[in-house]
């Protein structure tokens, strides 16, 4: 019997684990410092890269700190806690003159995330239709699409939310001779004026019947889902969902008594009281938002759906599939997968340039933030440094989600 060879003392399961790398290139630990080894060579030039850097971001911010105190500029993040002694426009939360510049911050972040959220979802909603009519056989439809599309996406967005501002929202009647609409909605220069609902004791039941219906229709959505693909057969999923989130907290707000009561806006003095009221800078720019980028999404999907191969659709036209039912079950999550990922950098323009908002006063985080709070604190530094951390961080949510749901849409069309 042939005798085995001894085991070398220094295989790589005696080896730490983060010497792995050098047990799958089979060298032993006297070389793993050989400067011939390309894997060393990397990891050198990488680690003096990183400490390179590093060393110059701490030079800059030392330098930066030493020029601001032989100045007399404060430095850190006190002045978050001051009094800002101004008002704005329009916030989402309580706020007064006597408010702290923390919470200015805070009011200028809810109302960049009020614009970007509205607009998002309008300017995908747009941008699909726009889309799917250009590849419409219509001829009148296609090219009305062709002309939104050229028309908006090759004018500069800061001219279009001047012309929503200036030239189509300061034109509107004023206050006393405002639009209305049943004596409940009203519509001038200062801005749109809608009721304001006023839950009373009972309709919490409403919501939680809300909240069950949308459990449930989820829930409903993935056993016809199972179903289908155990037995081939269709289930109607929109009627049922329908009833669920529509019919059942409407039968449960009937029979708790209509617990909602609505405060309308009146004309008192020179403007409108009550209700809720959304600020003509706010509607302008959200309009000029929306249509700007549905130009580009529309192009997205219409590239979209030209991937997907024309023989399913004949295929799909020979089952006796009707044309929605082919775009939405065969087309569409196919053609997702070449849309979302362009799609995600239309969402972060978006969120990118509801920084214009500054140029028309919509009190956004730019504006309020690095605006009125840095020209009152000349906290220059802190003050730039949370705002770009802001953008930065909702941009990377932004990223992570599409990409979540990009990979989720991939594996389901295996």
């Amino acid at each position: 019997m042939k005798p085995q060879p001894a085991a070398d003392k220094t295989s790589s399961r005696q080896l730490p684990t983060w010497l792995g790398w050098l047990s799958r290139s089979g060298q032993r630990p006297s070389h793993w410092l050989n400067w011939r080894d390309p894997q060393v060579r990397a990891l050198v030039f990488q680690a003096l890269f990183v400490v390179g850097v590093g060393a110059l971001l701490a030079d800059i911010v030392a330098n930066t700190l030493a020029n601001m105190e032989s100045r007399g500029i404060s430095t850190g993040f006190g002045f978050l806690s001051s009094e800002a002694g101004f008002g704005i426009l329009q916030t989402l939360i309580p706020y007064s003159e006597t408010s702290s510049f923390g919470r200015t911050f805070v009011v200028g972040l809810l109302n960049t995330l009020l614009v970007s959220v509205l607009g998002i979802a309008l300017a995908t909603l747009l941008g699909f239709v726009i889309g799917i009519a250009r590849l419409s056989t219509n001829w009148l439809l296609a090219r009305l699409a062709s002309v939104y599309i050229e028309v908006f996406r090759n004018i500069p967005l800061l001219l279009q939310i001047f012309f929503w501002y200036f030239a189509v929202l300061q034109a509107l009647p004023s206050p006393r001779d405002s639009l209305s609409l049943g004596e409940a909605v009203f519509l001038n220069l200062r801005g749109l004026y809608l009721p304001r609902p006023l839950p009373e004791a009972g309709f919490d039941w409403v919501m939680a019947a809300l909240a069950l219906g949308i459990l449930a229709s989820i829930a409903l959505r993935v056993w016809s889902r199972r179903r289908q693909a155990r037995t081939g057969q269709l289930f109607p999923l929109l009627p049922a969902a329908l009833g669920l989130i529509v019919g059942l907290p409407t039968l449960v707000f009937v029979l708790a008594g209509a617990p909602l009561g609505w405060e309308l806006p009146v004309l008192r003095g020179f403007n409108f009281r009550g209700g809720i009221t959304m600020i003509p800078e706010l509607a302008a720019l959200l309009l000029a938002l929306s249509i700007y980028t549905a130009a580009f999404i529309a192009e997205i999907v219409r590239a979209g759906i030209q991937s997907v191969d024309g023989g399913q659709t004949e295929a799909a036209e020979a089952l006796g599939l009707r044309h929605g039912q082919i775009l939405r079950l065969i087309v569409i999550p196919q053609a997702l997968r070449v849309i979302i990922p362009p799609l995600t950098s239309q969402y972060l323009n978006l969120l990118k340039n509801s920084s214009l908002a500054t140029a028309i006063g919509y009190p956004d985080l730019v504006n309020v933030f690095a605006g009125t709070t840095l020209n009152q604190t000349g906290q220059a530094v802190e003050v730039i440094a949370m705002t770009m951390a802001v953008y930065l961080t909702i941009s990377l949510l932004i990223s992570l989600f599409m990409n979540w749901y990009n990979a989720r849409s991939a594996l389901n069309a295996r």
